[in-house]
């Protein structure tokens, strides 16, 4: 006998389960932000680069189902943006000389 799927048999917990991706990035982002405000901005740059990178690559690796509010617009654009725009921010911080 089949099961009935989790999204009917338990709605707000299908909903929870969907969005953990987008949690995984956003911990990522709220802990360089918090290591911007510490006063370790570079290290905090390069931490909110790579959340990005990771949402590229939870982007393209997960199927549509799962991702939640990380499936704004299409496959290539999302990966494209988040990474793309990730390693630049990363790489811009790395690359700023230390004053």
């Amino acid at each position: 006998m089949a099961r009935t799927p989790l999204y009917t048999r338990r709605p707000c917990l299908a909903g929870v389960l969907r969005q953990l991706p987008l949690t995984a990035v956003l911990l990522v982002v709220a802990a360089g932000l918090l290591t911007v405000a510490a006063g370790s901005w570079r290290r905090g740059l390069v931490l909110l680069g790579l959340a990005l990178v990771g949402a590229g690559v939870l982007r393209l690796t997960l199927p549509v189902r799962r991702l939640g509010f990380l499936a704004v617009r299409s496959t290539t654009t999302d990966v494209l943006l988040t990474t793309g725009s990730g390693l630049l921010l990363a790489l811009v911080a790395v690359a700023i000389p230390p004053g």
